[in-house]
């Protein structure tokens, strides 16, 4: 049995493959990688079809900009990752704008309306309070992450932290900011 290659060198070599036009690497890239990207995907949006699409447009980024994704700065686990979440969340983002009622048709003689905008305001209030509950640390690097759109290396960069420090604070904060939301109700 072999001994598995490294995996710098194995994203080289992937990336050198797909670069040449090799649909095979492309293959094994999506083999290896499209469990990841679309739970990621699937996760962020809570939609099974847009964790679909947002998987293809990943692979299909990759197979058309092959050498857009340099070994030299990271993974490709970690770079197909972060398009994932960049993608996804850019999908959550343009579906609450289309879903957004227009201003005009939601009025305050509306009772719907009104029900809605506290509901909402309630939802936003209990997020708000469970964010300001986090640890400082945590918060801090839960909001560059997710309200600024960092990555973890631009977090850890922003706070003087090493990068696993950075991606430990945003998981253990999410870890904590979901159960908080649990016990209020927020989420089932």
């Amino acid at each position: 049995m072999d001994a598995p290659e490294p995996e710098p060198a194995r994203d080289e070599m992937l990336r050198d493959r797909l670069a040449a036009g090799d649909e095979d690497a492309l293959g094994e890239v999506y083999d290896l990688f499209a469990p990841l990207v679309h739970g990621l995907a699937r996760r962020v949006t809570g939609d099974a079809e847009a964790a679909r699409d947002v998987t293809q447009e990943v692979f299909a980024g990759l197979w058309e900009r092959p050498l857009a994704f340099d070994p030299a700065r990271g993974s490709l686990r970690g770079w197909l990752a972060t398009l994932a979440h960049r993608r996804a969340v850019d999908w959550v983002r343009r579906e609450s704008l289309r879903r957004r009622p227009p201003a005009a048709a939601v009025t305050d003689a509306s009772p719907n309306g009104a029900d809605e905008r506290l509901l909402a305001s309630e939802r936003e209030s209990g997020v708000r309070r469970s964010l300001d509950a986090l640890p400082p640390p945590l918060r801090e690097a839960l909001e560059l992450a997710y309200y600024r759109g960092l990555t973890y290396r631009e977090v850890a960069a922003a706070l003087g932290v090493p990068e696993g420090t950075a991606k430990s604070r945003i998981r253990s904060a999410l870890a904590q900011l979901g159960r908080r939301l649990e016990r209020e109700g927020l989420i089932p």
